[in-house]
């Protein structure tokens, strides 16, 4: 369907990725990054964002980026640092796409990009400023600027984006709702079109101190041995920030422009715990009925799936959790390769889903699996082939799966497939 109308007669389209852009702590584009996943190399490293002395945190993931090479001081001012990486991703996605005002009706596409926290770093400044000033005299900007949905509003102010822009937030799930929601708005015929994914920017001594005290985060100072998931050593994730972009359409409005088409996507599986607001259900049964949706949604058996990018956070409860959901899906002796991307990029909570969206849609495109690095001792709780330290080149992976878990009990399984 190409026309101004939603699809009749139960017209389901298929959806594929024809844009993708990332801002990472390993590189400030698809490309950088990619050559960083299939390197295995650490974006870990000592917090330079702030003092973090006084702190028990001391590594994060952190993008080195110039903002100021990408965006006007005057912009800049206007928007919190997650709507700029959010900007910034979604400008190479967009020249990736193709996608114009000649070729495709803004009207319909829509734009979904998600942030888990939103613009903490502005209220942070903004409410040191009002006890030296007073309340009254914070930033007329500061509500706007702040707001989750902020970097999707912006984003789809930069490009004339004038279908429907939401914000999905789910915590750390929440780039994979949006990308799954984007999906199923294009499959049913309400858009052409979408821009989605996530940013997220809170390496911030409040953030961290909230992650610390709740124990979820690594303290040590070692980055080989501080983001270490399915490790039997592991003690916390290491908190990331960045954006990842992608562009979907229905393959007949890619196909009519000659568009570049990098991979499908295929399913999507989103589920709730109902168990507690920040651990997981033990019995994993909210992630397995996610894995299992997600499988429907494609069409597709266990059999078929050739690489699970976990969300693999590196935290005690999280890795054996999601072994048990994987196990229970694929079989306790599963051979399927399941790698976590966060040992390289961190944890980029909001953002995370998009950014290994991207992962998986380049190892099907590309035919490689990523490495979980830094790996050095194996848990008999996660026993899985993940992938240890070195990546694999020239295999075939015709499907993946990508997995997010979010505080409040949230699953999020998204299926990518190789385009034939």
């Amino acid at each position: 369907m190409s026309g101004n109308v939603r699809a009749k007669n139960g017209t389901v389209h298929r959806v594929v990725i024809t844009g993708m852009g990332a801002v990472t702590p390993l590189g400030n584009d698809v490309r950088t990054f990619r050559d960083g996943i299939r390197s295995g190399r650490c974006g870990i490293g000592p917090i330079t964002l702030y003092d973090p002395t006084a702190q028990a945190a001391k590594l994060a993931a952190e993008t080195d980026i110039n903002l100021e090479e990408h965006l006007s001081k005057a912009d800049l001012r206007k928007m919190d640092r997650f709507t700029a990486l959010a900007l910034v991703a979604a400008r190479e996605a967009f020249i990736d796409s193709g996608i114009s005002e000649t070729n495709t009706d803004l009207t319909r596409v829509d734009t979904l990009i998600s942030s888990g926290i939103g613009g903490l770093g502005t209220t942070i400044r903004e409410h040191t400023r009002a006890l030296e000033r007073g309340f009254d005299r914070v930033s007329p900007y500061y509500i706007p600027v702040t707001i989750p949905n902020m970097a999707a509003g912006r984003v789809a102010i930069e490009f004339g984006l004038k279908g429907d822009c939401s914000c999905v937030v789910t915590a750390c799930a929440s780039s994979s709702h949006a990308i799954g929601e984007a999906m199923r708005h294009i499959r049913h015929g309400y858009a052409d079109a979408a821009l989605c994914g996530g940013a997220e920017a809170c390496v911030l001594p409040m953030s961290m101190g909230g992650f610390t005290s709740m124990q979820a985060l690594h303290t040590g100072s070692d980055p080989k041995r501080a983001s270490i998931p399915f490790d039997r050593e592991r003690s916390g994730f290491i908190l990331g920030e960045g954006a990842g972009i992608l562009i979907l359409e229905s393959l007949e409005h890619a196909q009519a422009r000659g568009a570049t088409i990098h991979a499908e996507v295929t399913g999507l599986g989103a589920t709730c715990d109902a168990y507690h607001m920040t651990a997981p259900d033990p019995s994993s049964n909210g992630a397995i009925r996610a894995i299992r949706a997600a499988l429907k949604d494609a069409g597709l058996e266990p059999a078929d799936i050739d690489y699970i990018n976990a969300h693999g956070t590196s935290t005690p409860l999280n890795d054996k959790g999601e072994t048990l959901a994987i196990h229970t899906v694929f079989g306790e002796k599963t051979t399927i390769p399941v790698s976590s991307t966060k040992s390289m990029t961190g944890h980029l909570l909001g953002a995370a889903g998009g950014v290994e969206a991207i992962v998986c849609a380049l190892a099907v495109r590309d035919g490689f699996i990523p490495p979980t690095i830094n790996y050095r001792v194996p848990d008999p709780e996660c026993a899985l082939d993940v992938v240890p330290n070195t990546a694999r080149i020239g295999v075939t992976v015709q499907h993946a799966v990508s997995n997010s878990l979010g505080f409040g009990g949230h699953n999020a399984a998204l299926v990518l497939s190789h385009y034939e």
